[in-house]
């Protein structure tokens, strides 16, 4: 199917999906839960597909991992669905109201954005977790995976097409670009007539791309080069379980710690244990020549401090004072997550209050900045613009609003 007949159908499903009531939607998402156990050995085949390409290609162990499917994550997959089906329904929520001097009653509701389109790579399970938190806020959506994942993303959007057709719902609500080409991809950034959003999920490169070709309104998730600085009034324990925990738990995600900033002042004590607390992990640290007076690393260079690693690396700086941590921290971040460990309640008011990122932590890891994490039970990514939605993006930052005023014959002078 061409993309701008993908786009038409995905209009006429978005205003199909606004009449839809809740109790609809949960239904429907449910059944679509259902769906997705029942047709498990369909999309395993399909899968293996895809991991039989990815082998021949010699794709990084730590990408097919990414891309394997088995039972276990399809039941965890389906387990989203429902769980996104147990949250409130933002659609309809009136946000505020109030009366004006001239009898006008003004009421500010949430609305779904409309036509969402979704530009992601590797990970199938992207598949169903987009569908659902656009469906439940109302929104159609038009997925574009990447080619190394085609069949299974294939399969496990047929089978959430058909479940809403089961459900007397349009199946164009989520339909999927099955043509790898770039070119398409390219066409599809500039389908401003039928998408309303386009939200990238990947690596730096594919963000880019995006965010530099398409006509679309782009909402940025980010890469995150998160960063944690030990103030020299921190806990050191505390610092040193934070700082393998936000490094080691898992190295491959955008909200990993990639660089360290140290006080001065307590680099003779945090360095050596923290050292020996990471080489049980095989990090390599790369360091500046504060760091490598005290213990024996790699130099950094000017190009550590600003990259994302999703490696066994991190990069570390000392400075002289809170000021010049945060200045390091702004110049070098991705707007992403930061942190502070320190005791001293007015420097990490400071912190809180100067750096410039959609996260900033107080004594915790900054593997926290998560939708599950916070509560909203899912997510769409972590945007790291300023404009609609910043941080992570559950189901009200699908939405919109509109403004419904009631009268009673008010006309201006």
């Amino acid at each position: 199917m061409e993309l701008k007949e993908m786009g038409k159908r995905a209009v006429a499903a978005k205003y199909q999906l606004q009449c839809l009531t809740t109790e609809e939607k949960n239904k429907a998402l449910c059944h679509a839960a259902d769906a997705l156990e029942e047709n498990a050995r369909g999309i395993l085949a399909a899968n293996a597909r895809d991991l039989e390409r990815a082998r021949e290609n010699e794709m990084h162990q730590g990408l097919l991992d990414r891309l394997m499917l088995d039972q276990g994550r399809i039941r965890a997959m389906a387990q989203g669905l429902r769980q996104v089906a147990e949250l409130p329904d933002p659609v309809g929520e009136c946000m505020e109201r109030f009366d004006r001097p001239n009898g006008l009653h003004v009421e500010k509701h949430r609305v779904p954005l409309g036509v969402i389109g979704i530009i992601y790579e590797s990970r199938p399970n992207v598949t169903a977790d987009a569908f659902a938190l656009c469906f439940k806020a109302g929104n159609a959506v038009i997925l574009k995976g990447g080619s190394d994942a085609l069949a299974s993303n294939m399969a496990i959007a047929y089978v959430l097409q058909q479940a809403l057709k089961d459900c007397g719902i349009s199946g164009d609500a989520v339909q999927l670009i099955g043509d790898p080409n770039r070119a398409v991809t390219m066409a599809f950034m500039r389908m401003k007539e039928y998408v309303d959003v386009l939200i990238p999920r990947g690596g730096a490169g594919l963000i880019r791309t995006v965010v530099e070709n398409s006509t679309i309104p782009v909402i940025e998730t980010g890469t995150g080069n998160c960063h944690i600085y030990v103030d020299r009034e921190a806990d050191l324990e505390m610092a040193i379980s934070i700082i393998v925990n936000a490094k080691t738990q898992r190295i491959g995600v955008c909200n990993a710690c990639e660089s360290l900033v140290i006080h001065e002042a307590i680099k003779e004590k945090l360095l050596p244990a923290l050292a020996r607390a990471l080489k049980e992990y095989q990090v390599e640290i790369r360091g500046d020549e504060g760091v490598r007076q005290v213990i024996d690393c790699t130099l950094a260079v000017e190009e550590d401090y600003g990259r994302e690693y999703l490696d066994y690396i991190i990069s570390m700086k000392t400075v002289t004072s809170l000021e010049e941590a945060i200045a390091h921290i702004n110049r070098y971040n991705t707007r992403h997550s930061e942190a502070i460990i320190t005791e001293n309640q007015e420097n990490g008011e400071r912190f809180l209050r100067e750096v410039d990122a959609a996260c900033v932590y107080v004594n915790a890891s900054t593997r926290f900045t998560d939708g599950f994490e916070f509560g909203f039970g899912a997510e769409i990514g972590i945007s790291t613009q300023k404009l609609h939605a910043r941080g992570p993006m559950g189901l009200k930052e699908l939405t919109s609003y509109k403004y419904a005023i009631t009268g009673n014959g008010q006309v201006r002078g």
